[in-house]
């Protein structure tokens, strides 16, 4: 006989039973109005043992009972749980009595799908969930509405299944250019409900806007042809794993009669294998399927949604184009959504970290806290404001931790980057005795060209899973989250630091008056740009001088912010504009793109206009790659000047709501922006903005040069 931990030995996506909870009298088989936890176990028979956790507290024996009665409404108590099994008879049920929690609301089954700005339910996640609510050890990935059910043999089949199941976890768009071995996928995902295929221009815009798509939803998809959209697309996805982004990259595939028949294929390199777009893949994404059988598909399109939520990382997914049609059993039904288990933290490991924490920044004078970019990953931007209410200590953000934590918080001292952080920040988080930094990436363009004045000694460094105190242990199996939560609940008052960010700190200064028509200056723009932020509005950087002008914007309160400063794509931002534009719709978004990298992906700009979108493009034109020059000049730097207003006015040629204007001084900027976000209040406006080749931020020219020494640092003596 197995025994009980056998019994209960998950398998695969078996037909799980699922859990409901019922707060009133309900009907079955009909989807009852509180749907909780889905339990994902072997089968079981009615002498069978069944384990069964509420979360991660087991269930005590005294509160299950095992029955072979018919469930009814009529004898459906209130507050029961009941679990059906599907074998080996339907009316076989346990029923669970008294739940020892409270549970979720069963009105709003809407749970955070956002990696970005907040760690809660927003109304960007209206369409699904990829996260758990606060409250909740454990939850499914659902839909906030039922994904509508395999009604028919036709509905029955691969490509509706993967269609289902983008709804399911919170896609609602699909960002796709079309080629001949993915068109029939295509078909099954625009006669999906509640799916929208996005049209893209080219491979490499889909990818972007798949990552400015997840930014805003949580979870992005996109889909490419076989190898020459594979491999064009691979740049963007790529910079969605070194941003931890969960984007789920579809590429059609050859023929399933293809494989190992020695035959060789268009969209090729003209060699009978195959695997060549599989394996440069392999370095940029956590899991990779290959799907050329459907009698496993089911179980490789779920395998790979379901990594792509739990690594946060984007996932690749290759479907023979003759398979996405074909009517196959296993996709007969609605999938049953998924059960991810939480992360936990080690118990005693967690315990020891925190205990070590509290006793290092207890018997510190002046510590400060410092957050980085995975505090996005982990869903602890809360917990780290948590922790700087409790504590009192000033805190402060890495430059790509912009937009992740509030930016009106009382003991908010702006960002650190070195030598070039925003006033005074450098000043207090350097000379703390004790720094604690959560989620921080250390690389030559976070660092200023590895120009830290930090002390391993004094600083905590919290990653999303690992904690290292000073020079002394690491701990191991420690969530992030969890772990700025008990630190909150411990560690002492202590507002020195801010205190002394008060006492030096000066306003920056106003740019200086300019004279009538005087030629237009960056910090000018960027001055009329920050009196545009409203909580309703986003705003998304392109790399270059934009990074660090943007950096000083005050960010109102729920306004959103992005850039990709980790892989540092010129290009990126015209994509991910469209992505995250088209997912954040409740948000105008305010774009700062200067003319080198426009050029890399200006032909989107026609996919704005086909959705509809209102973005506010600000298209600085200085004449070239300004922060190359400043790291190392050339004349390959210097790029030929296009008419970009004439270029979007083209792209536009009257078809939906678009409008430009060229600017040269503050009356015409002025003028642009008051139509901007007037009249013009409903239509993609681009704005150019002629700028000096000079007029740079002070902040570029510390940083150019800084990392211009990195670079050309000589090869260590051997």
């Amino acid at each position: 006989m197995k025994s009980t931990r056998e019994a209960c030995t998950p398998r695969r996506f078996i037909a799980p039973p699922v859990v409901f909870f019922s707060g009133k009298k309900t009907r079955f088989p009909q989807t009852p109005p509180s749907l909780i936890l889905y339990v994902k176990t072997s089968i079981w028979s009615p002498c069978a043992t069944l384990c069964i956790n509420w979360g991660h507290l087991p269930l005590p024996k005294d509160q299950t009972q095992h029955t072979s009665k018919q469930t009814t409404p009529e004898n459906l108590q209130a507050n029961q749980v009941v679990v059906y099994s599907p074998k080996p008879k339907p009316h076989t049920a346990l029923l669970l009595r008294s739940p020892p929690t409270p549970l979720v609301d069963s009105s709003r089954i809407v749970m955070d799908t956002r990696i970005g700005s907040v760690d809660g339910p927003s109304p960007a996640a209206v369409n699904g969930a990829v996260g758990c609510p606060a409250s909740a050890p454990g939850c499914p990935i659902m839909s906030s509405q039922p994904a509508p059910a395999a009604g028919s043999a036709k509905d029955a089949s691969l490509g509706r299944h993967l269609a289902r199941r983008l709804v399911q976890v919170g896609v609602s768009d699909v960002f796709a250019v079309p080629g001949d071995f993915n068109l029939t996928l295509l078909d099954d995902l625009v006669a999906e409900p509640g799916l929208n295929l996005v049209g893209c221009c080219n491979e490499l815009n889909a990818g972007y806007a798949a990552d400015g798509y997840a930014r805003a939803r949580g979870v992005g998809a996109c889909a490419v042809t076989f190898t020459v959209g594979g491999l064009s697309v691979l740049n963007a996805i790529a910079g969605a794993y070194s941003e931890n982004l969960p984007v789920i990259c579809i590429a059609g595939g050859p023929n399933s009669n293809d494989y190992g028949t020695n035959r060789i294929l268009h969209h090729t390199i003209g060699i009978p294998d195959f695997s060549q777009e599989l394996r440069c893949f392999q370095t940029v994404t956590c899991h990779q399927a290959v799907v050329n059988n459907l009698d496993d598909a089911h179980e490789q399109i779920d395998t790979a949604i379901a990594t792509a939520l739990r690594e946060s990382k984007p996932v690749y997914l290759s479907i023979s184009c003759n398979l996405p049609g074909i009517p196959h059993p296993t996709f007969s039904r609605d999938p049953v959504p998924f059960f991810l288990a939480p992360r936990m933290s080690n118990k005693m490991g967690l315990e020891a970290a925190v205990e070590a924490t509290v006793a290092f920044l207890n018997k510190a004078v002046k510590p400060v806290l410092v957050g980085g970019p995975k505090l996005r990953v982990a869903k602890a931007a809360k917990a780290f404001v948590d922790l700087a209410d409790a504590s009192g200590y000033a805190y402060a953000i890495m430059p790509s931790a912009k937009g992740l934590v509030p930016e009106t918080h009382p003991h908010f001292i702006g960002t650190y980057w070195g030598a070039v952080s925003t006033a005074f920040c450098a000043e207090i988080v350097e000379s703390a005795d004790a720094y604690l930094f959560a989620g921080p990436i250390f690389n030559d363009y976070s660092s200023v060209g590895y120009s830290f004045l930090l002390k391993k000694d004094k600083a905590i460094i919290v990653q999303p899973e690992r904690v290292i105190v000073g020079n002394g242990p690491a701990f191991g199996c420690v969530m992030m989250k969890e772990y700025l939560s008990e630190l909150a609940k411990r560690v002492k008052k202590n507002t020195t630091a801010y205190e002394n960010y008060k006492r030096i700190f000066v306003p920056e200064g106003q740019p200086l008056q300019g004279e009538a028509n005087e030629a237009l200056r960056v910090n000018v723009l960027f001055k009329h740009i920050q009196k545009m932020l409203t909580g309703d509005s986003a705003v998304i950087a392109e790399t270059g001088d934009s990074w660090f002008n943007c950096q000083k914007l005050k960010l109102p309160e729920g306004c959103g912010y992005e850039f990709q400063m980790q892989y540092g794509s010129i290009g990126w931002s015209v994509g991910a504009l469209l992505g995250y534009a088209q997912g954040a719709n409740d948000k105008r978004v305010i774009a700062c793109i200067g003319d080198g990298s426009f050029q890399v992906t200006a032909q989107d700009i026609s996919t704005m206009l086909r959705c509809a979108q209102n973005s506010i493009i600000f298209l600085i034109n200085n004449g070239g790659y300004t922060i190359e020059v400043e790291i190392h000049d050339g004349p390959y730097n210097v790029i030929k000047n296009w008419n970009y207003t004439g270029l979007v006015d083209a792209i536009h040629n009257g078809e939906g709501k678009c409008w430009t204007a060229k600017v040269k001084c503050e009356e015409e900027l002025t003028a642009a922006i008051a139509t901007a976000l007037g009249e013009k209040k409903d239509s993609l406006c681009f704005i150019e903005v002629i700028a000096h080749k000079d007029d740079t931020s002070k902040e570029l020219l510390e940083w150019g040069s800084r990392v211009s020494a990195a670079n050309s640092r000589p090869p260590n003596p051997q």
